[in-house]
C-alpha cells in the first residue's frame, strides 16, 4: 500500500510538481499561496541542477519562467488574484511562442487587492484568455488535496504535449486545507525530448523564433491560426465528474472546494425526499459542454453555485442552449456558501 502523506494543499501542489519533474520553480508571495512558494524553496535548493528563485515581483517571475521554459525546462509559477493578473503580459507571450510551463492561481476576494479569503472571482481571467490575444489555457479546477496533487502532475504532462501553459486554478480553502494524500512512482523518463524545438545547439541546428513576431497581418494571422487548431485538438482532454444524475430533480453545476460543499447538500437533501444532481467541470477550459447538454435532455432546472457573482454560469447558459432553466447562487468577497445556503435556493427553484 503507498505511503499517505498528511500535507496541506499548498505544500502538496510543490511536491506534485517536484515529482513531476518541475526543476525551475519562480514565483512571489502573497497570501493565500506563500506555503507554496516557500516549500519550493526548501525543496528545490537540495535538488542537484534545481533552481528556485524568489522574483522581485509577479512580472519579473513570469518572465523568468518565459526564459526557462524556451531552454526546455519543466517550469512553475504561482501566485494568488492580484499576482496572476500581473503575470498576464507574459503569459500571452507563452501561449504564442507555444512554451509549456504550469502557473497556479490560488484565488483570492477580488477586485482590485481584495481579501486574502477563498474566491472563485477569476474563472473569465482562467478560461476566457486575461491577457491580449487569440489565446487560451488548459484550467484545472480541483476540489481536493489529493486532486492538486494528481491534477499539478498531468497540468505538466498536458502542458508539453500541447506546448501550451496550463493553469491550477484553485482557491485560499484549498490552499491551506490538510488532507491525506498520495504520490505515485513518476518517471522522469516519460517527459518528452524537447531537443525539437527548445534553444540551444546541441546538434548544431540554429536556434528556434522563440517569440513569434511579425508585422506582416498575414503571416501573424498563420500563426493564431496554427494555436486555435490546437486549441480544438485540446477539446478531447475535457474531464468532469458526475453524481447522483440518474433521475435529478435538479441539477447543480460547481467546481472546486463549492463542488465539495454540494456534495454535502446532495445528502443533506436526500433526508428531506429532494434528489440533487451533480455535473463538476473538473477541466474548465476545455469546458464540458456535450456532458451539461446532455443532461440537459433529462432535467428541465439546473442552478450554478459559484464563490462570484456569475462567471461560470454563462459557460453553463451555452451548453444547456436553452433546454433548461439556468439559476445562480453565489456568495463574493471571500464568503465561502454553506451547504443549508444551496439547500435552502434548491427549495426556492422548486417550489
Amino acid at each position: 500500500m503507498e505511503e499517505r502523506l498528511l500535507m496541506k494543499g499548498n505544500e502538496a501542489i510543490g511536491e506534485a510538481a517536484i515529482h513531476a519533474g518541475c526543476r525551475y520553480y519562480f514565483g512571489y508571495p502573497i497570501t493565500p499561496q506563500s506555503e507554496l512558494i516557500a516549500y519550493m524553496a526548501k525543496r528545490l535548493l537540495k535538488i542537484k541542477g534545481a533552481t528556485f528563485i524568489q522574483a522581485e515581483s509577479e512580472i519579473a517571475a513570469i518572465n523568468m519562467v518565459y526564459g526557462a521554459s524556451a531552454a526546455g525546462g519543466r517550469v512553475m509559477t504561482s501566485s494568488s488574484s492580484p499576482g496572476i493578473s500581473l503575470k498576464q503580459e507574459g503569459i500571452s507571450y507563452l501561449a504564442c511562442a507555444e512554451l509549456p510551463c504550469v502557473i497556479v492561481n490560488i484565488m483570492r476576494g477580488g477586485p482590485g487587492l481584495g481579501s486574502i479569503q477563498p474566491a472563485q472571482g477569476d474563472y473569465f481571467q482562467a478560461t476566457k484568455g486575461g491577457g491580449h490575444g487569440d489565446y487560451h489555457l488548459i484550467v484545472f479546477a480541483p476540489s481536493s488535496v489529493q486532486e492538486l496533487v494528481d491534477l499539478t502532475i498531468r497540468a505538466f504532462s498536458l502542458a508539453d504535449k500541447y506546448r501550451n501553459p496550463a493553469m491550477i486554478l484553485g482557491d485560499g480553502l484549498l490552499g491551506q486545507m490538510m488532507e491525506p494524500v498520495q504520490f505515485k512512482e513518476f518517471d522522469e523518463k516519460n517527459i518528452p525530448s524537447k531537443e525539437d524545438w527548445a534553444l540551444g545547439s546541441s546538434h548544431g541546428r540554429k536556434p528556434r523564433r522563440i517569440v513569434p513576431f511579425d508585422l506582416d497581418p498575414n503571416e501573424l494571422e498563420k500563426i493564431v491560426n496554427k494555436l486555435g487548431q490546437k486549441y480544438q485538438d485540446m477539446q478531447k482532454e475535457v474531464e468532469y465528474e458526475v453524481v447522483n444524475i440518474d433521475n435529478p430533480d435538479i441539477v447543480i453545476v460547481a467546481y472546486g472546494s463549492i463542488a465539495r460543499i454540494v456534495k454535502t447538500t446532495i445528502q443533506k437533501a436526500k433526508q428531506e425526499g429532494i434528489n440533487i444532481g451533480l455535473v463538476r467541470p473538473i477541466t474548465l477550459y476545455p469546458f464540458p459542454y456535450a456532458a451539461i447538454e446532455e443532461v440537459a435532455n433529462k432535467v428541465d432546472k439546473f442552478l450554478v453555485t459559484e464563490m462570484s457573482l456569475g462567471q461560470m454560469v454563462e459557460d453553463v447558459k451555452l451548453a444547456v442552449k436553452g433546454k433548461s432553466q439556468v439559476s445562480f447562487y453565489g456568495r463574493t468577497g471571500g464568503v465561502v456558501i454553506s451547504p443549508i445556503e444551496i439547500l435552502q435556493e434548491v427549495k426556492k427553484l422548486l417550489d
